[in-house]
């Protein structure tokens, strides 16, 4: 996509910090991290979100971010890492180029990404919801 600011990085167009680059993927820092060493995977194919990615790409994303996500522990001492995908913009998404991150996570950080209050479901309520999702697949 000519004017995705991940493509362009993605492609080389931009410079930026790089650890990882292979036909498929360009993986950079992110230059506004949440810990030291917070990692993205961009895909060289745009693809808006995660629902528009092909299997084939979408298939070699966890096995790669486990293996930034095991590198990040062993050279920075990280103590676990997240690995997060925020689909469209009520999700967090800022930029409409499919992105994984993956931050590492150290001893004493608060290890919350993501923080929702609880909820629960009235009688009933959570068979029907899942019949509506069993319904769209």
């Amino acid at each position: 996509m000519d004017n995705c600011i991940f493509c362009m990085i993605a492609n080389g167009q931009i410079p930026s910090t790089s650890v990882y680059e292979d036909e498929d993927f360009k993986v950079v820092f992110d230059i506004a991290p949440a810990a030291k060493g917070h990692l993205l995977i961009l895909p060289k194919a745009h693809a808006d979100n995660v629902c528009d990615l092909s299997e084939e790409t979408a298939a070699k994303i966890m096995p790669l971010a486990a293996k930034l996500g095991s590198a990040q522990m062993k050279a920075l001492g990280a103590k676990g890492f997240n690995i997060v995908v925020n689909t469209g913009e009520a999700a967090g998404q800022t930029v409409m180029h499919c992105h994984t991150h993956v931050i590492p996570r150290y001893e004493g950080e608060a290890p919350i990404v993501a923080n929702w209050a609880q909820g629960s479901y009235a009688d009933g309520e959570a068979a029907s919801i899942a019949q509506a999702i069993v319904k769209a697949l």
